[in-house]
This record gives structure tokens, C-alpha cells and sequence, in this order.
């Protein structure tokens, strides 16, 4: 959830959208995400929406943050009306973990009995492996919980610390096997690549304890360099180098060799799954443009074509809510065209791809020239598909797909 809120317009201060977000809404996939804006310590690349004890002071809790998502439920149920319930729920953060099994049933619980989850919804939690143990695994798949998402990072110990990471190398794929000894079928470990000092032995290694841990599911970022960051100040000042566009293109390949290897197959730009069942739903749902309500300060939601983030602070954003508003901090209504071009920077990135006649009169030349330069794979099927080669300059096709 990154830190920076967009420029919009005002949200309604009862949270009211439009006829049309609302027309035709049980007939999509509806997801929840709910932000758990709590971190231990900050870690030196995040640009996200998290806060510290010491940052927070006395000025918010779990208790009232957890307060502040059970109002915005009712808010959202109220708003929604009839809506089905949710097929997919995300707690991210953040570090969700930090509430614990019993603070994590508690958020499943207030989302079940406001807006309803699916028999057969994906449940998704994000967790630090240090704060996770096989207790609280247990307490998880107990509350309902159906997949979890470990941050790993990397299993090399100089390049945790140069990310401020505080979990051990070898714990996220303890943590990983916990899970799986306390029943989930589902967990995916999340790696960086790029980080200043990493050698290809030392992303070899991270590979090598991700296939040991025997997941079913990898996320991949390469690693982006946020203003304001503790990370960008020491870039600045010289103390570590610049990530080098070369150095992640080739890790990128490392990445994606080494799991299509192991049985995995690439499904979005930056994620791998053994199955399709092992794909995340929660995400897919986000890429196809469908419908989701984001709980939490700083979350954001789309709903039938509207657009709306919360206020950041934690603080803030429970006592809003307490007033009885919503904590919307603005909107956007997307025109037609805003979501033909986000059809086009999220399918894009989809193993399935875009459909070719998304794109207009000369988007669609365009195409036909990325196939010639091996970008896009031939265009008999009637979509826009990524090549190997093609993933690696996926934002620079977009580029050419929208003129």
C-alpha cells in the first residue's frame, strides 16, 4: 500500500457512489482487502502506508484501527447494499502477522459477518516468518484463513541487511513449512532482486531455499528505489550503488529458468504458480479490473468504475469514522477511456494477455511491429501476449500499445 495518496476529486463524506459503480455489481467478483498499517521496525526500501510504535505514539492502537475496519464494514455493507459475498480476502500491511492468530481472526470474523465470504473464497494473509510460529498457523487455518504469503526476501544474510530486513535466512522457510504442517495448501514466498551487493550466487541461494521450502506459489519484485526511503538516502550519499537495469534483467531470467524448471509456470509479470489453483485469486482480481473494497487508513478500492483511497494516518482515519463518515480521503471516476488504458497496463501483464481488439487503430499496428521485434507472441489467437523477452520490457510495450 504505497505511502503517497493520488489527486482526485472529494469522496462523499457518507461514502455514496454513483448509480452506475453500482449497477451490475453482483455480477462481477468482489474482493476485500483489509491494510494492517503496523510494522515492528521500517524497513529501508518501504515507501509503504506502515507505521512504527515510535511513530505512532499513543496516537492509534490495534484496538482502535481494528475498531475503524469494523465501522468501515458497516459503511461499505451499507453503501453496497445486496452485494455477494466477498470471493477473495487479503490482510496485507504492513505487517499483519504482528496482531496475531487471534487479532487476524477477529478482522476474518468482522468482514464474515458484515459483507459474508464465500464457501469457496481464497482467504489471504501477509506475514513476517519472525512473527509467525505453529501455533499461530494453526489459529489461522482455524479462523478460516486458506492461503498465506511469507516475506523472504532473500535468504542471504548481507542483503537482508542492506534491506533493514530483521527475520533470520533460514525462517521463511521454517515458517513456510509450519504452514503446510498445520494444513494449508496454499503459501507463497515473496523474493527482491536487484539489491545492491547481490552476486548471482547469492540469488541462487534465495532460489535454491524457495524450492526447498516446497511452496506452490512465488512472487518476484525487482526492487525499486523510493524517494524518502532510508534506501534512497543511501544511494545518495554513495554508500551503495544505484540498482543496474542490466544486473535485474538477467535476474529476471535467473528467476524465471529456475522455477519454469521446478514446475512452475509465470502467470503475471512477476508472479509463478504450480497450478492454477495456486494462482492468486485476490490478484487476479486487481489485474482483471474487477471489483474490491480496501479497508484500512490509505487503502484503496474500485467499485464499478470508481476509484477511492482512505486518509493515511491511522489516527485519522479511526476518528472519522467515528464521527460517522467515511474515511475516503477522494475519488476518480474513470471515463471509458481510463479503463480501456488500465485494460491495457494490467492484462498486458498476464500470461493470458490482452485482447487485441482493446487496443485502437494504431495500438493495434503497433502490435504487429512488437511481434516483429519479438516482444509480443504472433497475434493469431486474437490477443496480446507477452514473449520471455517481451516480460522483461513489459512497461516499455505498454508505451508503444498506447500512443
Amino acid at each position: 500500500m504505497p505511502s503517497a495518496l493520488p489527486d482526485g476529486e472529494p469522496a462523499p463524506s457518507d461514502g455514496s457512489l454513483p448509480p452506475s459503480a453500482l449497477s451490475g455489481i453482483g455480477d462481477r467478483p468482489f474482493g476485500v482487502y483489509v491494510h494492517v498499517p503496523f510494522c515492528a521496525t521500517r524497513c529501508g526500501y518501504c515507501d509503504f502506508n506502515t507505521y512504527t510504535p515510535g511513530e505512532l505514539g499513543s496516537s492509534a492502537s490495534p484496538s482502535s484501527w481494528l475498531e475503524g475496519v469494523r465501522r468501515e464494514l458497516d459503511l461499505a455493507a451499507s453503501v453496497l447494499g445486496d452485494v455477494p459475498a466477498a470471493s477473495t480476502v487479503f490482510v496485507g500491511g504492513g505487517t499483519p502477522s504482528l496482531l496475531g492468530a487471534s487479532g487476524l481472526t477477529d478482522i476474518l470474523h468482522a468482514v464474515r459477518n458484515t459483507l459474508g465470504i464465500a464457501s469457496n473464497a481464497e482467504v489471504t494473509t501477509e506475514s513476517n516468518p519472525e512473527s509467525t510460529s505453529p501455533p499461530f498457523f494453526a489459529g489461522l487455518l482455524e479462523a478460516g484463513y486458506t492461503r498465506v504469503s511469507l516475506g523472504m526476501q532473500s535468504a542471504v544474510s548481507n542483503i537482508l541487511r542492506v534491506l533493514d530486513r530483521t527475520h533470520t535466512p533460514g525462517r521463511p522457510v521454517d515458517a513456510a513449512r509450519e504452514a503446510f504442517a498445520a494444513g494449508f495448501e496454499h503459501v507463497n514466498l515473496d523474493l527482491i532482486y536487484g539489491t545492491p551487493g547481490e552476486r548471482p550466487v547469492d540469488l541462487k541461494a534465495s532460489l535454491d531455499a524457495v524450492l526447498d521450502a516446497g511452496v506452490d506459489h512465488v512472487s518476484a519484485y525487482a526492487l525499486i528505489v523510493e524517494e524518502g526511503t532510508g534506501l534512497a538516502r543511501r544511494i545518495k550519499r554513495g554508500e551503495l550503488p544505484m540498482p543496474d537495469d542490466d544486473v535485474l534483467a538477467s535476474s529476471y531470467e535467473m528467476i524465471d529458468a529456475t522455477l519454469s524448471s521446478a514446475g512452475f509456470d509465470w502467470y503475471e509479470v512477476s508472479n509463478w504458480a504450480r497450478s492454477a489453483e495456486a494462482r492468486c485469486r485476490h490478484n487476479l482480481l486487481y489485474w482483471q479490473g474487477a471489483d474490491w473494497w480496501g479497508f484500512g487508513p490509505g487503502a484503496h478500492s474500485h467499485v464499478g468504475g470508481v476509484r477511492f483511497w482512505n486518509v493515511k494516518h491511522p489516527a485519522r482515519y479511526a476518528s472519522v469514522l467515528a464521527e460517522g463518515k467515511s474515511p475516503a480521503a477522494g475519488r476518480e471516476i474513470l471515463t471509458a477511456e481510463d479503463r480501456r488504458v488500465e485494460r491495457v497496463l494490467l492484462e498486458l501483464r498476464l500470461s493470458e494477455g490482452l485482447p487485441l481488439d482493446v487496443l485502437d487503430a494504431e495500438g493495434r499496428a503497433e502490435a504487429h511491429r512488437a511481434v516483429a521485434d519479438g516482444l509480443l507472441e504472433p497475434l493469431d489467437s486474437g490477443r496480446c501476449v507477452l514473449t520471455d523477452h517481451g516480460r522483461l520490457l513489459a512497461d516499455a510495450v505498454v508505451r508503444r500499445l498506447l500512443p
